[in-house]
């Protein structure tokens, strides 16, 4: 897992300070990484428009046109004057050169092979004003490969978007990752990230964090090492079934697909469940020499209080999110929740932490995330999306792999049954999670259909190639 932070120039100073590096050698390491990429993915002589704001994320984009001029024929757009010293600066040695200036839109040529935009960097906390949003629109209209330079501008420093934003297809952020990458709502916008060098090693440049990225090569997968082994060296894991007895039924198959020995469906409703899997057992109440429970998924609103007086490890879903017992489940130990946004707000208003919509919640995912955790320490928490967190402790996690296919009805089942079958054999509740939402995410991924065809069916069939 690698690092993220909330913001960087703190980790700039350190590098005045106790690098001995300036201001200078570092924007001129910025450019070289963007040169890199360039050199790396376009011919010589390809056109290029680079777009400047005023400050010095507009002076990363002045220097990297000065690196580029002479092997590709680079186009410098400068709507405004420069403000910043350093600016100024690259933009008198970018004259030197004789790098093309252009002041207006009205000037672009018709086509273009990279469009790199360096108008604002993550530092930017305004809204745009009408210059700006134009400017974007034009840029995003025109048909290239879109560079962006830290951050897309128009994305602010909490990953928000008040108007338009650039539209990436990749960002090369500067220094270190930072948090506003990676909300839902700029998922859309930054495409692939890469980290620039600035002079030191990311060892040297990043300080201490509460926030990762997990990569692909985190995931652990219960693989049995173990020969001398039985059905219940592998924990038994209990799912109660409710009125939408499907959603407990693919949590129970995503269990047993994952690596469990022993599944249990408990019933709670009246009739024997018909056409359950044979290697699902099935009970009316919890089997004494069960490992983890999964709890909420099309339960509805009639179930037995008596379920939660225990001290099994439990993933808590859907409906409980809604009901005032979920305040008792949150003095236990053990307690894994998986809550969507609209799920996570009803349980802000519940916790008291919060009495807040959808859309404000999705503006502000790691504010309130963190607000939870920190009065919920001990509790493990994933908040579903585009991106998907997971914190305890104070600690978060970010999954980026989270894929519009799995934006299906019984997606969320698997993934607390992928969740409970590691509980059940004996991941501690993080660790339960975190290789969860990976396998989760992962597996989707590796889907070779259509994107909007994929079904839970064929969802766990992938976890089972992992």
């Amino acid at each position: 897992m690698k690092k993220v932070f909330d913001e960087v120039n703190s980790l700039d100073k350190k590098c005045y300070d106790r690098y001995a590096l300036s201001e200078d050698i570092l924007m001129e390491h910025a450019a070289t990484s963007m040169l890199d990429f360039c050199e790396q993915n376009f011919k010589k002589d390809s056109k290029i428009l680079i777009a400047c704001g005023v400050g010095n994320n507009g002076a990363d984009g002045i220097t990297l046109a000065r690196l580029l001029q002479s092997k590709y024929n680079i186009t410098l757009f400068l709507p405004f004057s420069v403000n910043s010293v350093m600016a100024k600066l690259q933009l008198k040695r970018a004259n030197k050169v004789d790098v093309k200036i252009v002041n207006h839109y009205s000037s672009f040529d018709t086509k273009y092979a990279l469009v790199v935009d360096c108008l604002f960097g993550s530092g930017f906390k305004r809204d745009l004003d009408k210059q700006y949003q134009k400017i974007i629109k034009k840029l995003n209209k025109i048909n290239a490969y879109k560079l962006s330079c830290d951050i897309p501008s128009g994305i602010n420093n909490l990953g928000q978007i008040s108007s338009v934003a650039f539209k990436s297809d990749t960002t090369i952020t500067m220094g270190a990752l930072k948090k506003s990458l990676f909300t839902d709502i700029v998922k859309d916008y930054v495409g692939d990230i890469k980290v620039a060098n600035l002079g030191v090693q990311r060892k040297l440049y990043e300080g201490d964090t509460n926030c990762y990225l997990l990569n692909k090569k985190d995931l652990k997968l219960p693989f049995r090492d173990i020969k001398s082994t039985h059905k219940g060296s592998f924990g038994h894991l209990s799912v109660i079934i409710g009125d939408k007895k499907g959603a407990g039924l693919l949590c129970a198959q995503a269990g047993f697909a994952f690596g469990c020995g022993l599944i249990t469906a408990v019933n709670t409703i009246k009739e024997e469940i018909k056409k359950i899997p044979n290697h699902i057992m099935q009970s009316k109440t919890i089997p004494q020499n069960t490992t983890a429970l999964c709890i909420g998924m099309g339960l509805g609103d009639k179930y037995d209080k008596s379920y939660f007086k225990n001290n099994i490890p439990k993933v808590i879903d859907a409906d409980l999110f809604y009901d005032k017992i979920i305040l008792d489940i949150l003095q236990q130990d053990n307690i894994v929740l998986t809550p969507h946004p609209k799920e996570f707000c009803s349980l802000l208003k519940l916790t008291n932490i919060a009495d807040i919509d959808i859309n404000k919640l999705q503006n502000n995912r790691f504010k309130y995330l963190s607000m939870f955790s920190k009065k919920y320490p001990k509790i493990t928490i994933l908040l579903k999306g585009a991106n998907v967190l997971i914190a305890q402790n104070k600690k978060l996690y970010i999954n980026k792999f989270g894929t519009s296919a799995l934006s299906k009805g019984g997606s969320g089942d698997v993934l607390s049954g992928l969740i409970g079958s590691l509980l059940a054999q004996g991941y501690s509740t993080l660790e339960a999670t975190i290789n969860g939402s990976l396998a989760h995410t992962i597996a989707a991924l590796k889907y070779s259909g259509n994107n909007y065809s994929l079904t839970p069916k064929e969802l766990i069939n992938q976890i089972k190639k992992l």
